[in-house]
């Protein structure tokens, strides 16, 4: 993993506890083990997440369909739900539902931008609280 990526996982793990979860780096990048770990786990008592954590200084990202498939095993056998954080660079953080993904030609996925912002969720919505909306 990128020290770009790892730094990303720290800042989530942090903003999680501050929101009342215990969260958790997993250690599945960089090949500590075979099991299909997300890269953070958080939960509360009444809501769990698996995360699969991307960050880019571009306006997309591309996600090999193994960790998709880890993601969404993990999350069924833990009770998670199941979200691929994406931050770019200078931006917020996004969380995308798997089945918003796009699907690439190759059989992997990929999340630009545009789907990002228009169809992923802000912080506070994924740990159980209201859209943020901008006032003009």
């Amino acid at each position: 993993m990128s020290k770009t990526g790892s730094v990303e996982e720290r800042d989530l793990v942090n903003k999680l506890w501050d929101a009342g979860f215990a969260a958790m780096r997993a250690p599945a990048s960089g090949g500590a083990t075979k099991r299909p770990l997300p890269d953070v786990l958080a939960g509360n008592s009444k809501l769990y997440l698996a995360i699969e954590v991307k960050s880019t200084k571009q306006d997309h990202i591309y996600i090999d369909n193994e960790k998709i498939s880890n993601l969404i095993e993990f999350s069924e056998i833990f009770g998670a739900t199941p979200y691929v954080g994406a931050k770019f660079i200078r931006k917020p953080w996004r969380f995308i539902k798997l089945e918003d993904l796009h699907v690439t030609r190759s059989n992997n996925f990929r999340v630009n931008t545009d789907l990002a912002f228009s169809k992923g969720l802000d912080f506070e919505e994924i740990i159980g609280g209201t859209k943020q909306t901008r006032l003009i």
